[in-house]
């Protein structure tokens, strides 16, 4: 199993220094809030900043002949999940944090875990990914293309799984990118790091047969 970096396509708009100017929506050109929603471009797994409008427009399967698809706002925690150091090895992610999607264009899984130099990509086994977390709970919930489980390991700690929106994760890269020092991250990359993952789990709501989107 092999890793490569980089990366996500769009993931620019989450480790450039904001300038001054209005954010527009990149298929209608409406002006954006701040706090924005986005669409994935399925072709080129890029994001899209998208206004109120286009975002409900392709919430809709198949609008647009399926080329975008809205991404949405839920978290989901799974507080019976456990992971051990067996079953984080079979995964071969050299730090204790990745985030896995499915891509529907090319039909397979993708692991990714942030670096100095962005995301990097794992590449997944579909073997190793059934028996580590293919049986989850999540997973079996988990929305192709626009949601992924974003997974934390740590020292003596069973770890942690969240089922959360795509644009999270692509956050989550983009804030290590900016803040990352030296060869571990330094302090200022693992405070940022513990406040996303608390504003996460405070966001998170238990998961229960059904759980919808």
């Amino acid at each position: 199993m092999g890793n490569r970096a980089p990366a996500l396509p769009g993931l620019r708009r989450f480790t450039r220094r904001p300038e001054p100017g209005v954010e527009r929506c990149e298929l209608c050109g409406e002006p954006l809030r701040q706090e924005h929603r986005h669409l994935v471009d399925i072709h080129s797994r890029a994001l899209k900043c998208a206004c109120t409008g286009c975002h409900l427009l392709f919430t809709r399967p198949g609008a647009g002949g399926g080329r975008f698809r809205a991404v949405p706002d839920r978290y989901l925690a799974d507080p019976s999940f456990t992971l051990d150091d067996a079953d984080w090895n079979r995964l071969q992610i050299p730090v204790g944090l990745a985030f896995f999607f499915r891509n529907s264009a090319m039909d397979r899984l993708a692991a990714f875990y942030p670096s100095p130099a962005g995301a990097t990509e794992s590449e997944l086994d579909p073997e190793t990914w059934q028996t580590v977390l293919g049986d989850s709970r999540l997973a079996a919930v988990l929305e192709p293309d626009v949601e992924a489980l974003l997974v934390r390991r740590t020292h003596d700690e069973p770890g942690e799984c969240f089922l959360v929106p795509v644009d999270a994760c692509y956050e989550l890269v983009g804030r290590m990118r900016l803040h990352w020092q030296g060869f571990d991250g330094g302090a200022e990359a693992r405070a940022d790091l513990a406040a996303f993952f608390e504003r996460v789990r405070d966001r998170a709501r238990p998961y229960e047969e059904g759980s919808g989107p």
